[in-house]
């Protein structure tokens, strides 16, 4: 990113939901965001497919039940027409059927949000903030490989979060407002990405034999998790537990989307499950995870503790139980993803002893998770996701 005031592209958004209501209240969010705009409103996923060529959207707001053409039909016709441009499904059908989600997310949607219970638009404003985050992240990304100038995703989020907070306080003085439509807007970024020198930790111990793996992966993790675990190693014996940011409701079928195309086992971690070789265990939602000895080997322990990070489940609970008890045993990996938990406990994790691995900038979706570990020296290597089941595999065959 320059380090110079700059212009920089609208980020163009396709909206595809039967419920007029619907469109005009997703509409009204995105479009009152600085540098977001849709483009194009479809009823149906045939119409969607139509106006593509001609509106070329960045990325697609996708409902799942519809007339026609449902989600999962476009999903599908969308693959098979080689069409790139990322989807976030929205859908009320995603809270009453977590496998039709997990479906999506097979057929190459990026993510899901739930759509509110309620049709109000005070319900819909509810998941204003996390739809607004996840079309900055994958959208940006997307138009990004395209060419187009779209700001880096933690310094877009912040331009919005201070543009409102200008409105906010404009509203509360009685001033006029500037426009609120953002569609006519071109924000200006004072914000550059400039690299932070990583700090310099000095390990307790030696890196010694690899008896556990921890992962922390957020925003872009659903995808990402099915390209490393698909090609991971199908000998690897270490047990990998993993935190994955995502709803109640969802992690059961999400486990068992992995566990048809990964080579080990991977099923939903729960309270006193005993962590056995050749598995992969995922954070309940809505419930921290850590590990135990329990004398005759390692067991997981779930609670719901307070969120930490603004997360339950928290890569930083896991990374921290695993740190105090296998010290300079364990692998950890922390992944693509906002903010910046699982960083500071990864830090801690190599102080022990502990192998690191961190996801490099240019594949993840969001650079924040592993460049904060990164900036703290948590780090060791910096990879590539499609170089990530390899590392991981090699690291561990390398010190079984």
């Amino acid at each position: 990113m320059e380090s110079k005031d700059s212009a920089y592209d609208t980020l163009s958004v396709s909206i595809c939901d039967d419920s007029a209501l619907m469109r005009n209240l997703v509409s009204r969010i995105i479009n009152d965001t600085p540098g977001m705009q849709v483009v194009n409103k479809a009823i149906n996923g045939q119409m969607l497919l139509d106006s593509i060529p001609l509106y070329k959207p960045d990325i697609i707001v996708l409902d799942i039940e519809m007339p026609v053409m449902t989600g999962v039909e476009f999903l599908k016709e969308r693959k098979a027409r080689h069409l790139n441009i990322p989807v976030i499904i929205l859908s009320s059908i995603a809270t009453q059927g977590a496998a039709v989600t997990m479906q999506c997310l097979e057929l190459g949607a990026s993510d899901f949000i739930t759509k509110p219970g309620g049709s109000a638009s005070s319900e819909v404003v509810n998941v204003g903030d996390e739809l607004i985050e996840k079309l900055a992240s994958y959208g940006g990304a997307a138009a990004r490989r395209n060419g187009k100038k779209i700001p880096f995703t933690d310094y877009f989020l912040h331009q919005i979060k201070m543009h409102r907070a200008e409105q906010f306080v404009a509203k509360k003085k009685g001033e006029a407002s500037a426009d609120a439509s953002s569609a006519q807007m071109q924000p200006v970024f004072s914000f550059s990405q400039e690299k932070k020198t990583p700090a310099v930790i000095t390990p307790l111990r030696e890196g010694g034999h690899i008896k556990l793996i921890a992962l922390g992966i957020s925003t872009g993790g659903p995808n990402a998790l099915r390209d490393v675990f698909k090609m991971i190693d199908p000998h690897l014996r270490q047990p990998i537990l993993v935190v994955q940011h995502m709803p109640a409701g969802f992690t059961a079928e999400f486990a068992q989307s992995l566990d048809r195309i990964c080579p080990l086992t991977v099923v939903e971690a729960a309270d006193n499950m005993r962590v056995e070789p050749g598995h992969i265990y995922i954070a309940p939602g809505a419930y921290h995870i850590c590990v135990e000895d329990h004398g005759l080997g390692c067991v997981i322990k779930t609670n719901q503790d307070p969120p930490r990070n603004g997360h339950r489940p928290s890569v930083d609970v896991l990374f921290e139980s695993v740190a105090k008890l296998y010290k300079n045993n364990a692998l950890g990996v922390i992944m693509t993803g906002m903010g910046r938990d699982g960083a500071e406990q990864l830090a801690e994790m190599r102080r022990q002893g502990a192998w690191t691995l961190g996801q490099d900038e240019k594949s993840a979706v969001v650079y924040g998770m592993p460049r904060v570990a990164w900036e703290l020296g948590g780090v060791q290597k910096q990879v590539p996701l499609m170089q990530m089941a390899d590392e991981i595999s090699a690291l561990a065959r390398a010190h079984p």
